[in-house]
């Protein structure tokens, strides 16, 4: 677990689509363990990725079957088991449960899935869940999976529950260090513990370059902002559930050196990936309180866009009124001359002032003292 193993991390600039669109199963049926088909329960050795007998931090015997490999560990001195088994079904997990004396308790929490991180002692095993995670650059999504771990004082169980983290590549480290593997199982824990930490690092980069797209989107405001901010949102909750626990695992395992005499080599693994894991946590922390602050930004420039464009309707509707003002008043100035023109013009022989020599003179001049007294009342109240 030192820097001569550790991962190299590399932060990259990573191409992020407009919008994320999940696919595939659900986490909680993905994760689910393999059902028997038909009624049919597979053998346990087709749930078995690799199983491995160490002995002085050396690959010493490949079993073919569970039973195989814990013949095989009790008849070789000082060994360790190591066996690793993906999605296993129910029957197959309580077989290997059986097979190496897993406490009932830990296996329905291995079966049933979908725990959160903790750390938990069976007499002298240990079964601790961690959540591991990974950052799919194509679909800019956080994939989680979920791993199950029973360290004995011979044996290594791990059930893996999705496709991360990689054990695989956990294994080929160890081998390739063999004065670590050789300090047993606890060195096997504290390594994929610092692999599932490493793996946190690509999570978090993506992550940050997610929210610094999103502020630009917010101040550029793009409307589907809203709902990426949502999403993410939900992305680093997730994942705050796999951090934040992780620090109470670790922490239950610093409390128990002294009490379980761990090697003083491992007590160093365990603070470098005690330190990576606070640092990570309280980069998700943040990423929480960032997100929220922008939410509440976006909510702000959202309210100040819709009153500018309130302000700019009533300005709008404001200057149509005055136009509809003046429009009324001049068909109200125009309609007075042609109501009087109107009665004048019906020429009925017994009309007042029909035959009036001043009668013609006298309309003209009523029309005009109508629009002038119109035109005064008009410009008084501002309608011209």
């Amino acid at each position: 677990m030192g820097d001569n193993w550790r991962t190299k991390v590399r932060p990259r600039l990573l191409r992020r689509s407009e919008s994320r669109t999940p696919t595939g199963p659900p986490p909680e049926l993905s994760m689910d363990p393999r059902a028997a088909q038909d009624g049919q329960v597979p053998p346990v050795e087709e749930s078995v990725v690799t199983s491995a007998i160490y002995a002085g931090g050396r690959r010493m015997d490949t079993p073919q079957t569970v039973a195989g490999t814990s013949e095989c560990m009790r008849n070789t001195p000082n060994a360790m088991a190591w066996i690793g088994l993906y999605r296993p079904a129910e029957a197959q997990l309580l077989t290997v449960g059986e097979e190496f004396g897993l406490h009932e308790l830990a296996l329905e929490d291995a079966i049933v899935a979908h725990q959160r991180p903790k750390l938990e002692r069976y007499g002298d095993t240990l079964f601790v869940v961690l959540r591991a995670a990974r950052y799919l650059d194509d679909l800019e999504e956080v994939d989680f999976g979920e791993l199950h771990l029973f360290v004995g004082p011979e044996f290594v169980v791990t059930v893996r529950h999705g496709a991360a983290p990689d054990l695989p590549a956990v294994r080929r480290r160890l081998e390739g260090d063999p004065k670590l593997l050789a300090r047993g199982p606890e060195a096997v824990l504290y390594a994929i513990l610092d692999t599932v930490v490493d793996g946190y690092a690509p999570v978090i980069a993506g992550l940050q370059n997610d929210i610094d797209e999103i502020e630009t989107q917010v101040f550029g405001g793009d409307p589907k902002v809203s709902r990426r901010i949502y999403e993410l949102s939900r992305e680093v909750v997730e994942f705050q559930r796999a951090t934040r626990p992780l620090l109470e695992i670790l922490a239950g395992l610093t409390a128990g050196f002294d009490k379980y005499r761990t090697d003083p080599e491992l007590r160093r693994y365990l603070a470098d990936v005690a330190d990576h894991a606070t640092t990570a946590a309280e980069r998700v922390d943040g990423f929480r309180q960032a997100l929220a602050d922008i939410l509440t930004l976006n909510a702000t420039l959202v309210s100040q866009s819709q009153n500018e464009e309130i302000r700019q309707l009533t300005r709008a509707s404001f200057a149509q009124n005055e136009e509809i003002k003046r429009v009324s008043a001049w068909a109200a100035i125009l309609f007075a001359p042609t109501l009087i023109g109107t009665i004048y013009g019906m020429n009925f022989d017994h009309m007042p002032e029909l035959h009036w020599l001043f009668g013609y003179p006298f309309a003209l001049a009523l029309m005009a003292l109508t629009c002038a007294t119109l035109y005064s009342l008009f410009r008084h109240r501002g309608w011209l």
